[in-house]
């Protein structure tokens, strides 16, 4: 048990210690968006890599305290509180994909209407980084460009 009285034994060693693990990475693959994760990430979440068209990119930016990046209510995947949100969250008008670590900046990326997901909400190793390589992707003409 950790001290929180959530039952973590069962994941693996780097997702019960935050310091050092690999992490979930977004990239740019032909027409899409892809969220990529390692094969432990995938287990966690309960879901495959993510992928997205550049189409539906709507609006990008930081979030620098990650619960702020956290919206809707449980739907399939792992949460462990004040340390782990993976999978997807369930919304009114659609649903999120989340893959938030405690302590992390959040890579949020907002999605046009008729995307699988309303928004990705994503703890990657340098989100100021990646936010920047997805910027020109995001048309001119939309309004929220950031």
């Amino acid at each position: 048990m950790s001290p929180g009285g959530i039952r973590t034994g069962w994941l693996p060693r780097e997702y019960r210690d935050i310091e050092g693990e690999d992490m979930a990475r977004v990239v740019v693959q032909g027409t899409d968006i892809v969220v990529r994760l390692t094969w432990r990430e995938k287990v966690v979440a309960r879901h495959r890599d993510v992928r997205v068209p550049v189409s539906a990119l709507r609006r990008l930016y930081v979030e620098p305290d990650w619960w702020r990046a956290l919206r809707g209510g449980r739907g399939r995947g792992t949460w462990i509180p004040a340390r782990l949100c993976a999978g997807i969250r369930l919304l009114q008008e659609g649903q999120d994909f989340e893959w938030v670590r405690a302590g992390r900046p959040v890579l949020c990326v907002e999605l046009r209407r008729g995307a699988p997901f309303s928004r990705l909400a994503i703890s990657v190793p340098d989100p100021e980084e990646t936010m920047r390589a997805l910027l020109p992707l995001v048309p001119r003409d939309r309004p929220g460009r950031t």
